[in-house]
């Protein structure tokens, strides 16, 4: 254990009645108390990074009564710092950048060690900065730890990466002192300063005279050992001999120089081209303009290689013309292809079939000649356009190809026609030399430049005092009048032949009709009817006033047709009076009945509808001169027979002063007055059917024997 410290208190006399005790941060478990003495002793190592200081409190107390004998003292135990943490570089290791060529003491990198220890105590915690790898070229400020270029002109194609140990010591670096170490890895970034170069100064290039334009036909690359964009190279052709048929462009992925053809190479003609190519940086360091120009220049030598070629035709279209309807077999055109080859192979001339319109010529496969092969019409075919091919006779998978236009020249063959419209009208008040339709003519043909069409009246028209036709010379013409008024009640339709001529040759001419129909205007000349019906209209009834006409017309019939269903109505309403001058409603059928053996004359149902008796709830019989006041009567019951109903009537009427002495009935089978069987109505009847003798019906003779038998089995 290392002892701290010694407590003692005056009262103490070392007999043993003292005792000491501890309390506080550590007390028990860093710091213990000798209770007899009062030594304090750490009981195990402390740290101060981990703890700088303690606080304790200790009391002297007797033994015997516990109490205190003095007041609790309170104390700090500071740690003393000692150097037992070295530098770290808690950031490390570390990645800087520097550009190459730069100058000496550029800044690269500024690195920081920490030390634990207390910096206020001693030399523990102060740090000096090294360098244990990476001399001669790059420097470090012992106290800033900022890292800095020792050499010039440090170049990246040289060397790129560095890697440089420092080392942080403590005790100020002296003898003794902890270090740490940690690594920066430093590299030069590029800066454009070298040129490019061609690591030759010709380049020779064989290209076939039938490449294509716009092909690459060969590269070339100049070497640039700078990096990224500073290593980026363009190319251009020195304007000289052969320039002008080539062109070099930049592959950006390869930064070559791509030759292309801008012009068709022909063997015969030239058989070799040489022209300069310079290839120069696109970013400039100003810096390094001093070097040199950042550009190279080499020479590229082409040589043509003869190959097989297909024939050339002397012109890249050609165009012909032809007459509409010429004879077949009719020689057109000629077209020719030759083969400039040093063989000079003979050539072939085919038509490229496409579709049927090419089937209309043929060419001479020797010559070259076009010819008809079926008569042209310039109506349903202008023009036509083909392909010619071409193949040498030597090699006919060499073929070259030729349009052919061909345009159908026309024929005057159409007569010209008037344009729409056909039909005009004249008013009736018109005056002679009244313009009423300007007219146009079409013709099927191609008109050439400067033709013109005609008017005029036909022979047989121009003899007639009614319209004539006024030419004004630029292919329209005037229909006007030579009369004062027209008619339509006289005539409504005027038909005016015109003939139409056209200035082609041979002329063409056609009759062609206008119809003038004859309308009536008012005083501005607004067309106000041109209908066939206004004719027969009486002079100046307008159509508003016609249309209430024909309303009242219709009102009127309306009335007739009503009035006459009321007299039939009334008609039907007929009053029939029995012997004993009881009157009756009768509903009377025009309808003619079966007879006896009839009974489906009537539908007896309808007396046993409970809703059409409230609904006739009126008496239709002839009422006397006395004055009736309206009664209203109760509704009848549903299932009710004609007996209950007429009951009910009759005990109404009885009971009613203010009734006269008559009954609203609606009687049926009516016998008519001299009947032997007399009335059949029940007003008279016995009180029920079983006091009835129907034996009397079978006296009445044959017309009765159904109602006999009928009312015979109902009393059996």
């Amino acid at each position: 254990f290392l002892f701290v410290l010694k407590l003692h208190s005056d009262l103490d006399k070392g007999v043993g009645t003292v005792k000491y005790t501890l309390s506080g941060d550590g007390a028990g478990t860093v710091f213990t108390i000798d209770e007899t003495t009062g030594d304090i002793h750490a009981i195990r190592s402390l740290d101060r990074e981990e703890k700088p200081f303690y606080t304790l409190r200790a009391q002297a107390v007797d033994v015997d009564t516990k109490k205190p004998l003095e007041p609790e003292s309170e104390f700090i135990i500071k740690v003393q710092d000692i150097n037992d943490n070295e530098p770290k570089f808690l950031d490390g290791p570390y990645v800087a950048s520097v550009p190459e060529m730069s100058p000496v003491g550029a800044y690269v990198l500024q690195v920081k060690a920490t030390d634990a220890d207390d910096p206020t105590y001693g030399n523990s915690a102060r740090v000096v900065y090294s360098i244990l790898q990476g001399q001669p070229y790059f420097s470090i400020d012992p106290k800033t730890g900022i890292i800095r270029t020792a050499l010039p002109n440090m170049d990246r194609e040289v060397k790129e990466q560095y890697q440089v140990l420092i080392q942080a010591k403590d005790m100020g670096g002296q003898l003794g002192g902890l270090a740490g170490t940690t690594t920066v890895n430093i590299t030069l970034t590029d800066v454009n300063d070298n040129p490019p170069r061609f690591p030759k100064s010709i380049f020779h290039l064989k290209v076939p005279e039938s490449s294509h334009v716009g092909s690459a036909i060969g590269r070339i690359r100049a070497v640039d050992p700078d990096f990224g964009k500073n290593a980026e190279i363009e190319y251009s052709i020195v304007p000289g001999d052969g320039g002008n048929l080539f062109d070099i462009t930049t592959d950006e992925n390869t930064q070559e120089g791509v030759i292309k053809l801008k012009k068709t190479l022909d063997f015969e003609t030239k058989k070799a081209y040489t022209f300069k190519v310079e290839a120069s940086n696109l970013h400039l360091d100003h810096r390094f303009h001093s070097v040199g120009p950042f550009k190279d220049t080499a020479t590229v030598k082409i040589n043509v290689l003869d190959m097989d070629e297909p024939p050339v035709f002397s012109k890249p279209v050609y165009t012909m013309e032809v007459y509409e309807d010429t004879p077949v077999g009719t020689i057109i055109g000629a077209v020719t292809a030759q083969d400039l080859d040093a063989g000079s192979s003979s050539v072939r001339y085919f038509i490229d079939w496409k579709n049927d319109a090419d089937s209309y010529f043929t060419i001479d496969a020797t010559e070259g000649t076009i010819a008809t092969n079926e008569l042209l019409d310039r109506e349903s075919t202008a023009q036509y356009n083909f392909s010619i091919i071409a193949s040498k006779v030597s090699n006919p998978l060499l073929t070259s190809k030729v349009n052919v236009i061909i345009n159908v020249l026309d024929v005057n063959e159409f007569p010209p026609e008037i344009s729409v419209p056909h039909e005009t009208s004249v008013c009736e008040n018109a005056k002679p030399g009244q313009v009423i339709q300007t007219v146009t003519a079409a013709d099927k043909d191609l008109s050439p430049a400067g033709q013109w069409f005609s008017f005029r009246l036909s022979a047989e028209a121009s003899n007639k005092p009614n319209f004539t036709v006024h030419d004004y010379r630029n292919n329209t013409a005037g229909i006007e009048t030579r009369r004062n008024g027209y008619s339509r009640r006289q005539q409504e339709l005027y038909f005016l032949p015109v003939v139409i001529e056209d200035s082609s040759y041979p002329v063409q001419s056609s009759t062609n009709t206008m119809t003038i129909r004859v309308c009536r205007c008012d005083s501005d000349g607004t067309i106000l009817s041109c209908n066939v019906e206004a004719i027969f209209l009486p002079v100046g009834l307008s159509t508003g006033a016609l249309i209430a006409i024909l309303l009242c017309i219709v009102i009127l019939l309306v009335i007739v047709v009503l009035y006459v269903a009321l007299r039939r109505q009334k008609k039907k309403d007929t009053l029939m009076t029995s012997k004993e001058d009881i009157r009756d409603n009768v509903i009377h059928y025009d309808d003619e009945g079966g007879g006896e053996e009839d009974t489906q004359a009537f539908d007896i149902g309808a007396l046993r509808n409970p809703k059409a008796i409230e609904d006739n709830k009126i008496r239709r019989d002839i009422k006397p001169d006395t004055l009736l006041f309206p009664r209203q009567r109760p509704p009848v019951e549903d299932n009710t027979d004609i007996r209950d109903f007429i009951n009910q009537r009759l005990q109404e009427n009885d009971v009613d002063p203010t009734a006269p002495p008559y009954d609203s009935l609606a009687t049926f089978a009516y016998e008519g007055n001299g009947s032997v069987a007399e009335s059949l109505s029940s007003i008279d009847s016995l009180t029920t059917e079983a006091d009835q003798d129907y034996d009397y019906l079978s006296d009445w003779g044959p017309r009765f024997k159904i109602l006999a038998d009928m009312f015979g089995e109902e009393e059996s």
